[in-house]
């Protein structure tokens, strides 16, 4: 435990050209007594750990002195390249591998460029959870995430409908999608997704699987992704729209469907509405949909749905006179 926070103070030290007793102290969460003698036991082992005296004095190495102790572990390398999520790096237990990585790092960068990291962080952040949810972090995820890296097999208990099953798994990947989590495996011959939060149990096994080279981690995803999309459109409405109505369109309801849905419509009519034919989900859910575009939109099939914004028409008229 002391020898990696006397490597993480000589890093420290590297990346900056000083720091005070009370700012080690803080970094390495300890008290600055304890600051104190790390840095005489540095000095005796050989690191030239100098301290400046008085009140704008610190610690700093002397003569370009240069650790040999930068080099990424293989953990701390592939967390790097998520470092730009740290919210998700907390989910996964990686938190304490990137901040290692991102602290060797600096201490490797050219005393000019060392202010990349803040520079950078300052001009790009990823939030991914939706608006107006609290993402919950699954219970299972950082066992989850240790197989994914690790390539070890797991007997998982996952609850599907009303039951749950059994499945031995090899763990490919995890996506994170609108703050869900979400595990691309290989179930027997076939690769499936699962939702993290679903499983119950995951007990990692003792063996590793022989990772396929030619799977491809974000072209599976973007692939079942559209295909779960296009499996969710179920029913179809066919709506004359507005001018304003055709623009909103692929903001009120599925994008791309809409999208195609527009683009195979013919020609408008004199008063310059188009009529389309849409995939949705369920017609109670192209009910939400479509009353956001309001007199912009116009159902003519199916005549059930018809009838029900003929109704809500009425209702608002008796509301508003």
């Amino acid at each position: 435990m002391r020898a990696a926070r006397l490597i993480k103070m000589v890093l420290l030290l590297q990346s900056r050209p000083s720091m005070t007793a009370a700012e080690l102290a803080r970094e390495l969460e300890v008290s600055e007594r304890t600051i104190t003698r790390d840095a005489l036991a540095l000095s005796e082992a050989g690191v030239p750990v100098y301290a400046d005296r008085g009140r704008a004095g610190g610690y700093r190495l002397v003569g370009g002195y240069r650790t040999r102790l930068t080099g990424l572990a293989r953990s701390e390398a592939e967390a790097l390249f998520l470092s730009g999520v740290p919210g998700a790096l907390r989910e996964m237990g990686l938190d304490d591998a990137a901040s290692a990585a991102r602290l060797k790092v600096s201490a490797a960068l050219l005393p000019s460029l060392r202010d990349a990291p803040d520079t950078a962080a300052q001009r790009f952040h990823l939030d991914a959870p939706g608006w107006y949810q609290e993402p919950e972090t699954p219970a299972l995820l950082p066992v989850v995430a240790e197989a994914v890296w690790d390539d070890r097999l797991v007997r998982a208990r996952y609850r599907r409908g009303d039951g749950e099953v059994d499945r031995e798994l090899a763990p490919y990947g995890l996506v994170l999608k609108a703050g869900v989590w979400y595990l691309c495996a290989r179930a027997g011959e076939s690769f499936r997704v699962y939702r993290v939060d679903r499983f119950t149990a995951v007990e990692p096994g003792g063996e590793r699987f022989v990772r396929d080279e030619g799977f491809d981690l974000p072209g599976f995803w973007e692939e079942r992704a559209a295909s779960f999309a296009r499996a969710l459109l179920r029913t179809e409405v066919v709506v004359r729209l507005s001018e304003a109505g055709a623009r909103r369109l692929p903001y009120a309801t599925d994008r791309a469907a809409a999208e195609e849905a527009l683009a195979a419509a013919g020609p408008a009519d004199p008063a310059r509405r188009v009529t389309v034919t849409l995939p949705v989900e369920s017609e109670e859910v192209a009910f939400g949909q479509l009353m956001a575009l309001g007199p912009e939109a116009e159902v003519l099939e199916p005549a059930g749905l018809r009838d029900r914004f003929a109704e809500a028409a009425a209702r608002m008229r008796e509301l508003y006179g």
